[in-house]
């Protein structure tokens, strides 16, 4: 038994000393790396299924109106002073070119401290086109199923866990009713109201502009699909208080305090004066 022990491991030493035992390592842990990271990359990390039409086709679009500012390969552009003309496009995903293309904020009339919210220019084929060209330069968030973003037949419950993720996340730029505000450097975080589920969704995953990334990681898309809720729940509610003077806070609140509350009160005041003034002139000039 000894004897057989002995021979096996001289023969294992013997094979672990050819010059062809380090390069077949290496490919043993090359393979076994890919493997562990194909198993763990994450969910929404997603490579596009779309075929190589939609591909080309999005291509060519990329080539007529988004070019001149990422590149011809979605590269980017670095102007000669080093700054950032067109970022990169290579792993952000087709869920970003779909909120980026489909609320209009690209592409940009001319560049500028923020993208804004305009008309769309390019209708649902022709987004998810660009959508698929962009995926498949790099693995990014694809565009969500609807039952992610659907909130028909949400619970009170979840209402409620939406508000809370939201007052605890998003009320310091957007404020309590999602009406948006001010930020620095002449950007501003943009009104919710109105804004479909699915673009919200695609915001909170894919982190557009100034706005924080909020991946699965950080908030699950249950916990996404609650804030979603909280803010449509937000949108049906009436104002039983009265004016809403825009929901943006102690601004605008503030502004018709004083022009209307204060300033009507200071008319007021001016008036009973010089109503008195003309009575007294009045029965001096009778007595007279």
């Amino acid at each position: 038994m000894r004897l057989l022990t002995r021979k096996i491991t001289a023969r294992l030493s013997t094979r672990r000393r050819s010059r062809y035992a380090a390069p077949a390592v290496l490919v043993a842990a090359l393979l076994a790396s890919g493997g562990l990271y194909m198993t763990l990359a994450p969910a929404n990390a997603d490579k596009t299924s779309d075929d190589s039409t939609t591909i080309s086709e999005g291509r060519a679009l990329f080539q007529v109106g988004c070019a001149s500012c990422h590149g011809k390969n979605a590269e980017g552009i670095v102007t000669k002073k080093g700054n950032q003309y067109g970022p990169t496009l290579i792993g952000v995903g087709a869920a970003a070119v779909d909120f980026q293309v489909g609320t209009g904020r690209m592409p940009m009339a001319q560049p500028g401290a923020q993208a804004a919210r305009k008309k769309v220019l390019y209708d649902a084929d022709e987004i998810k086109a660009l959508g698929a060209f962009i995926q498949s330069l790099g693995p990014g968030p694809a565009v969500p199923e609807s039952e992610k973003y659907d909130v028909s037949g949400t619970s009170n419950e979840n209402v409620v866990k939406g508000g809370q993720f939201f007052r605890t996340n998003c009320t310091a730029c957007h404020n309590f009713a999602g009406s948006g505000g001010a930020l620095p450097g002449g950007k501003y975080a943009p009104n919710l109201r109105g804004v479909s589920g699915k673009h919200i969704y695609e915001a909170m995953l894919t982190g557009p502009q100034q706005m924080p990334v909020f991946s699965d990681g950080v908030l699950s898309p249950e916990d996404k699909k609650d804030i979603i809720a909280y803010l449509k729940k937000n949108e049906d509610t009436p104002s039983y208080g009265g004016f809403t003077l825009g929901s943006v806070g102690p601004v605008s609140e503030g502004m018709f305090a004083w022009l209307v509350g204060i300033g009507g009160l200071v008319g007021i005041g001016i008036w009973i004066t010089s109503a008195s003034a003309r009575s007294k002139k009045t029965i001096t000039k009778g007595d007279a």
